[in-house]
């Protein structure tokens, strides 16, 4: 059996389907398969009055996770949710460009500290 990487693998092992690995702690997340106007448009069901059961089998989905998406995009708007998702991913990118430039700064000075040592 081949894997997404054309690498043979043992039959045993079943590539994860929408999931994808995060460098900085090898750790599993799951990428949504619900845009977040599906996820509102939940909500607001379970708001309008249906139980949260009926809308978790509808959406194919656990009850919990309509308790997480609640606790996440409770009261929001499409246009909302959608902003305070660009502005994580604009934070994630900023934290990361952040620790980049922290790294490069604590190399350049251990090279100056070297360099004075030596001289």
């Amino acid at each position: 059996m081949l894997n997404t990487d054309g690498v043979t693998c043992p039959a045993w092992i079943r590539p994860i389907r929408n999931t994808i690995w995060t460098k900085e702690r090898g750790r599993k997340m799951s990428k949504s398969r619900h845009t977040e106007a599906q996820i509102i448009a939940a909500l607001q069901q379970v708001e309008a009055g249906r139980t949260a059961e009926d809308v978790s089998r509808e959406q194919g989905v656990s009850e919990h996770m309509i308790y997480a998406w609640k606790a996440k995009y409770g009261g929001m708007e499409v246009s909302e949710a959608e902003e305070v998702k660009h502005l994580r991913d604009e934070n994630a990118r900023l934290k990361k460009l952040v620790a980049e430039l922290s790294l490069d700064k604590d190399m350049l000075q251990s090279v100056i500290r070297k360099n004075s040592l030596g001289s």
